[in-house]
């Protein structure tokens, strides 16, 4: 698939984006230290004459002592192919945060916690998060020595050394510094672990990130020596002179009008650099994580180049300026996606059928809830919307970057999901937000006493019967229970009328390839609010499930007024539904299967359900789908895209020769617009929902499903990029819209 906007983790995203940023940021560092004072001179003069940005600069200081950077087989240390960073630019980038593990790994440098080491990508995050300030509160400023005054910015090389950090310095230290590793458990390189030992790190006020600088020692054993961090205001000014000639996140060049630094000692050295930029410093350090209360990071804005993957830091992305969709740094990189074979993988293929995407846009943003615009714009900030409503907990970091760090406790995926979290007896825990920040929790309101009496078929019909007011975010995680309870009160009865699936009392469902609905599993149990009058079992189908989980089952249950929890461990709870049950008791079961889905066996299902398929990205569906062709059970899959659905029907065709209904857009997807890198079309979770059209058997007479539809007729040559197009005779442009 030429887009994976939908099905790409978004944290890998932002690792590509540091490290593109980063290792442009080491090459023109060293260009800089090695040129003479006049070039600095000329550097901050031109810094000077930038525009003034009116928002808050901040310079952050994150000193770290327990994380070590432990690089995979084949890697080296270093910005580049070392960290993997082919893998996140490439033509094939990775789609999940656990596909890293193979190239770095973070691990414990504490005495005592060798063997807790990081062995896939939540645990990677996991470290990450142990270097951001939220673990240690304010930096600790006695971590290093009191240097001497500030080298001249002319002398960055020396600084470096002195130090003990950069990339150079960290392959030197390593060579110095062989401690072997033997003792660690599980290592998959021979290497001694890297100390990241700090993070310098630019943001606005607004969590905009602008630039980064790391400070790595090297072998776990030279971190002994020193905290890295000495002498870092040369340092520390080069990032902030880089940051504001090519600032990472967004923007053009500029300069901030004040900056604050969250170090005091490192303030006192920069007091007489900063002036030479036209900025001003504030008066005192910051003596808090960020100049707000609620400051946070910004969701990334940063765009990339369909073809070449540069970043908008680099180059100038302009979208094509006949569909409007496809971003390209300039006309090189649009003839070369127009020109590529085969031609159905071509732009020129592509580009009518893009444009014809892009108006479902105003269509999906069609959303009653108070907040739609917001959460609907292409700059939508996740990270700070979620902040600002103190969602920050449980569920809630399933959608944002927010990973938990060491000493917390361990995501609930891995053994019986969420049933630990569950003991206190509420079923809606992980659904909640953080009580300490924002406006408080948004709680699930109690079940209404009466089961609904109609059908809904839109948000605004359910917030309404639920008693959640439209101010209320909690759409976004219960997209997929609304989605399953939407196919069977709606799309099954209208394609499947046959089964007269209402009128059931038991259904059982496979949810194939589950991923991060597997990960949200407690959102499903509001089903039992939505159909009190069947018993539902759910089967969590796909090799990207914990192996652990494998062969887990467990039954929520409506005893009256409450709910009990009976894993295959034998561990039980009682979960408070918040109202006495009228009619008999109806269950829930959850089960687990960690195997691709044409290795599954056991009973026939009432219907399949996938969710964000992405048919195209994974092998395993060209065995899959002919599985589901042999079962022809009614099978219905979500797409975050109209590409993707496109992209399902010829995927279906070649595994099958079947094909696939006309995907209609989904009343109940989810209401955060997805971010995209390299395109401008608008993506959401389980945006449209279709159904799969099986080929008729042999000999049946029947007509055989339709296949993939005829490509529309484009023109032979690229678009003319707008400043082309300004010169033509307005009347040329109506008959090519004709043809």
């Amino acid at each position: 698939m030429e887009f994976v906007s939908g099905y790409r983790d978004e944290f890998l995203d932002f690792a590509a984006l540091l490290f593109g940023w980063f290792h442009k940021f080491v090459a023109e560092r060293g260009a800089v230290g090695a040129s003479v004072e006049g070039h600095w001179q000329q550097l901050e003069a031109q810094i000077r004459s930038l525009p003034q940005d009116p928002a808050l600069w901040v310079l952050h200081v994150l000193p770290n002592r327990s994380v070590g950077i432990s690089l995979g087989q084949g890697t080296e240390p270093g910005p580049g192919p070392g960290l993997g960073a082919a893998r996140l630019l490439g033509d094939e980038p990775l789609l999940h945060l656990r596909d890293l593990s193979p190239y770095v790994s973070f691990v414990s440098l504490e005495e005592g916690e060798e063997e807790e080491e990081e062995e896939n990508g939540e645990e990677e995050g996991a470290g990450m998060e142990k270097v951001e300030p939220e673990e240690d509160g304010e930096p600790a400023h006695n971590s290093r020595e009191s240097p001497q005054e500030a080298n001249p910015p002319g002398e960055p090389e020396e600084a470096e050394q002195e130090a003990g950090g950069g990339v150079d310095g960290c392959r030197e230290d390593k060579a110095e510094d062989e401690m072997g590793p033997e003792r660690r458990k599980g290592q998959r390189s021979e290497a001694v672990p890297l100390h990241l030992s700090c993070l310098l790190l630019v943001t606005d006020e607004h969590g905009t990130l602008l630039g980064i600088d790391l400070l790595i020692d090297g072998a776990q054993g030279s971190a002994s020596r020193g905290s890295g961090t000495e002498n870092l205001a040369p340092r520390a000014y080069t990032l902030l002179c880089h940051s504001m000639a090519c600032p990472m996140g967004s923007g053009d060049p500029r300069r901030p009008r004040r900056l604050t630094v969250g170090d005091a000692q490192l303030h006192r050295e920069l007091e007489s650099l900063i002036p030479r930029l036209g900025v001003k410093l504030a008066k005192t350090p910051m003596r808090t994580w960020g100049p707000r209360p609620d400051f946070t990071f910004a969701s990334l804005r940063a765009r990339t180049c369909h073809v070449c993957h540069r970043h908008s830091f680099e180059v100038k992305l302009t979208p094509c300026p006949q569909c409007s969709a496809v971003l390209y740094c300039g006309e090189a990189c649009l003839r070369a996606d127009w020109r590529r074979c085969p031609d159905d993988v071509s732009h020129r293929f592509w580009c009518s059928r893009l444009a014809a995407f892009m108006e479902r846009a105003g269509e999906l943003a069609t959303l009653p809830f108070t907040y739609t615009a917001e959460v609907t714009s292409e700059t939508f900030n996740k990270e700070a919307f979620l902040a600002a409503r103190g969602l920050t907990r449980g569920y809630w970091t399933q959608i944002s970057m927010l990973i938990p760090g060491p000493g917390t406790p361990r995501h609930p995926r891995g053994s019986t999901p969420s049933l630990s979290l569950l003991l206190n007896g509420d079923p809606y825990q992980l659904l909640s937000g953080d009580p300490h920040q924002g406006d408080g929790p948004a709680l699930m309101p109690p079940v209404p006493p009466d089961p609904p009496r109609g059908l809904f078929g839109s948000w605004q019909d359910y917030y309404t019967w639920r008693g959640l007011s439209l101010d209320s975010p909690m759409a976004v995680l219960l997209t997929y229970p609304l989605t399953v309870y939407y196919v069977i009160t709606h799309l099954v009865p209208q394609s499947f009328p046959e089964l007269n699936i209402q009128n059931k009392q038991s259904l059982k469902i496979h949810v194939v390839e589950a991923g991060k609905e597997f990960d949200l599993v407690m959102v499903f149990w509001e089903l039992l609010v939505l159909l009190p009058h069947m018993a539902l079992e759910l089967q969590f189908v796909g090799d990207g499930l914990p192996p652990e989980s494998d062969e887990q089952h467990f039954t929520l249950q409506r005893d009256g007024p409450e709910v009990s929890v009976r894993p295959g461990s034998g561990v039980s709870a009682r979960l408070s539904s918040g109202t006495k049950e009228k009619g008999g008791r109806r269950d829930l079961q959850i089960k687990v299967s960690a195997r691709p889905y044409h290795l599954l066996q056991g009973p026939k299902p009432d219907l399949v359900i996938g969710f964000n398929s992405g048919f195209g990205l994974k092998d395993t569906w060209l065995s899959s789908l002919p599985r589901l062709q042999s079962l022809r059970v009614p099978a219905f899959f979500t797409e975050s895209s109209e590409y993707g659905c496109v992209m399902d029907e010829q995927t279906m065709a070649v595994a099958t020769g079947g094909g696939t209904s006309l995907p209609q857009p989904n009343p109940f997807r989810s209401p955060f617009r997805l971010r995209a890198a390299d395109n401008c079309m608008p993506w959401y979770c389980n945006a449209f929902v279709f159904h799969l059209v099986y080929k008729p058997p042999q000999g049946s007479g029947a007509r055989p499903a339709p296949g993939p539809g005829l490509a529309v007729p484009t023109p032979a040559s690229p678009p003319a990029p707008a400043r082309r197009r300004r010169g033509e005779k307005k009347p040329g442009r109506g008959p090519r819209r004709r043809r």
